[in-house]
């Protein structure tokens, strides 16, 4: 090379370096006035002191504050001790979504002593595969609702709304649950396309503002009623009275995340927050409850229900006896009962932390008392609330559950990390977010498949536990199947503190049982 050429790179070599110094000068000038910029911005502000007493280095408390819940999560916690759902439970969901071997060695890391958790009881001679048999068909309104609806499917998708969820998260959720077999609950947000598109049975939520089959002033309409029920995939409606993240306050929508799209399909304005009232105002006491019900059942002729959380009982026993009054015709097809600490949507934390009743209570209370007023043949009973393994379902299965419903876990199978940003349109993974940049990473058609995957695998677990029990199938689970751990650490008879309940040949009317 000669010593022209040399020169020449060396001259490129010396100009580039020449730019970067330039370009980095500039960068630390920029950087500079930035820091002056938030120097003058903490001192002179008055609603955060951290900031005000110490500038720029105070910001870095609220930015490690929300780097905390991914580092805790990923590096500190351990495999069972998160809140709301531990790493253990998260990834038997994910390997179940992803159709990967669920089995581990060496050994549960679960502790068989903590009170409240629970144990099956392994028979003898366990029920072999050859005896094994589907899960039972289970009819809801039949011989009341013009179009009774009858399905074998244990494991359902319980109410996420479209607005709070994506519309690739729904289109997944409609394409999985088809597949699997499986209804979809559309959640108080009303029927979009989204949920049609997969060709998969619809359970249709009415919410306390009825969006979707609302008038101008938001009653109840029959002709949008009648539309709706016109659809055939449209199997049950259901009558929100109450939803476990926040019992007593009604659905909550940030107007971030209230598109055109969504509030055409709500009938509400665009960019509004959609607040939905904390109660039916035409609903003040089991009568008119009943009457709603049969109102709706009526009008669309599909088995209609109502979903609530439990927390005062004596108005279970006023509902069981207006229904002995006016025959059983007038029951509720069915009663979901969803607990305490369900919820993937915004509440005030003052209800999701200490309001209603969790599901070990409300089950087999609910369960129990229509047993006792002889309605037990005719309401069906669904549930809801963290129930996304197979050992939560089983042990619903066996407290007298007809139905499950989860919400969650089919979160988590869409691709949830438990990032606890559900009400700020910023979710990473695009389940619960509008932003078009966060949602291209969510493909509808691989999810779908992991919908299908994670209902096909809890159901068969279910059915290995069943098994393991003894019985051919899952909902001939029965509490004498299961043992509860007590304060002691000691498993004992779950019969012994929830005994099955048995039908009264005289219903008396103590409210203090």
């Amino acid at each position: 090379m000669d010593l022209d050429a040399v020169a020449a790179i060396k001259g490129f070599a010396i100009n580039v370096l020449q730019v970067f110094a330039l370009v980095f000068a500039f960068a630390l000038v920029i950087l500079a006035l930035y820091v002056v910029y938030l120097y003058l911005s903490d001192i002179s502000q008055s609603k955060q002191a951290i900031r005000r007493n110490f500038p720029v280095l105070g910001r870095f408390r609220y930015q490690f504050e929300h780097l905390g819940e991914f580092f805790r999560q990923y590096f500190f916690a351990l495999d069972r001790e998160e809140m709301p759902f531990n790493r253990a439970q998260r990834s038997w969901v994910y390997r179940a979504a992803k159709n990967v071997d669920s089995t581990l060695a060496f050994g549960s890391t679960r502790p068989l002593n903590q009170p409240g958790d629970i144990l099956f009881l392994n028979h003898p001679f366990p029920t072999l595969a050859k005896d094994a048999v589907p899960p039972s068909e289970v009819t809801l309104g039949e011989g009341v609702a013009r179009k009774p609806y009858s399905t074998r499917a244990i494991f359902n998708i319980s109410g996420m709304s479209f607005g709070a969820l994506s519309v690739p998260a729904v289109t997944a959720l409609s394409k999985g649950a088809a597949k699997a077999g499986i209804w979809l609950n559309t959640g108080e947000g009303g029927l979009s396309s989204h949920h049609l598109v997969g060709g998969c049975d619809i359970v249709f939520q009415i919410g306390t503002a009825k969006y979707g089959v609302r008038d101008p002033e938001g009653n109840l309409s029959d002709k949008k009623l009648r539309n709706i029920a016109a659809h055939e995939q449209v199997r049950m409606f259901e009558l929100k009275l109450s939803q476990g993240a926040k019992p007593g306050k009604g659905g909550i929508l940030p107007g971030i995340k209230v598109t055109p799209e969504i509030a055409q399909v709500r009938g509400i304005p665009v960019g509004e927050d959609s607040i939905s009232p904390n109660g039916h105002p035409e609903i003040r006491d089991v009568d008119s409850l009943l009457d709603m019900i049969n109102h709706i059942r009526d009008v669309s002729g599909k088995p209609t229900g109502l979903k609530c959380v439990i927390g005062s009982s004596d108005w279970l026993h006023e509902l069981c006896e207006a229904i002995l009054r006016r025959g059983a015709q007038s029951a509720p097809d069915f009663i979901n009962i969803d607990s305490a600490d369900g919820g993937s949507g915004a509440a005030p934390q003052s209800l999701m932390d200490y309001m209603g009743l969790p599901l070990n209570r409300s089950l087999p209370l609910v369960v129990d008392l229509i047993t006792e007023y002889g309605l037990r043949d005719r309401i069906k009973i669904i549930c809801a609330g963290k129930l996304l393994t197979p050992s939560m379902v089983a042990w619903a299965l066996a407290m007298g559950a007809d139905f499950i419903n989860c919400g969650r876990g089919f979160m988590f199978a869409l691709g949830c990390i438990q990032a606890m940003q559900c009400n700020k349109n910023t979710c990473p993974t695009g389940v619960t977010t509008h932003n078009p940049d966060l949602q291209q990473g969510l493909d509808p058609i691989d999810k779908a498949e992991r919908v299908y995957h994670y209902a096909r695998n809890l159901n068969y677990e279910v059915g290995t536990i069943a098994h393991s029990c003894g019985v051919p199938e899952p909902r001939q689970l029965r509490r004498t199947h299961v043992e509860l751990i007590n304060e002691r650490g000691v498993p004992v008879p779950i019969t012994s503190l929830a005994p099955e309940g048995r039908p009264s040949t005289v219903i008396g009317t103590d409210r203090t049982r």
